[in-house]
């Protein structure tokens, strides 16, 4: 199985600040997300992304989130495995030390 590709919670921080254009997916529970998500992410719980995934595109690479990269990773080995482009916020909310939207 082909390794996922990681990015760290300040290297993530990094390209907010940069205003690069981002797709960010944070797939946790409604009652997770709801004590904060990073502005710009949008939210797919895990156990919807099968059934939503026309509304990813194979050209973008997607950022996945978490509480602590444990579910996102999964997620992104099931993406992977669809054929698209991701990668592994580690560490998850745990460790992200950037603004959040409530």
């Amino acid at each position: 199985m082909e390794q996922i590709k990681i990015i760290t919670p300040e290297e993530l921080e990094k390209k907010i600040e940069n205003e690069e254009e981002l797709n960010l997916v944070d797939v946790r529970e409604d009652e997770e997300v709801a004590q904060g998500m990073i502005p710009g992410a949008k939210h797919i719980r895990m156990g919807e992304i099968p059934e939503r995934l026309n509304e990813f595109d194979k050209d973008k690479e997607y950022i996945f989130i978490c509480r602590s990269s444990r579910r996102s990773e999964n997620v992104c080995y099931y993406m992977q495995e669809q054929g698209y482009k991701v990668r592994n916020m580690i560490g998850g909310m745990l460790e992200w030390k950037g603004e959040i939207v409530l």
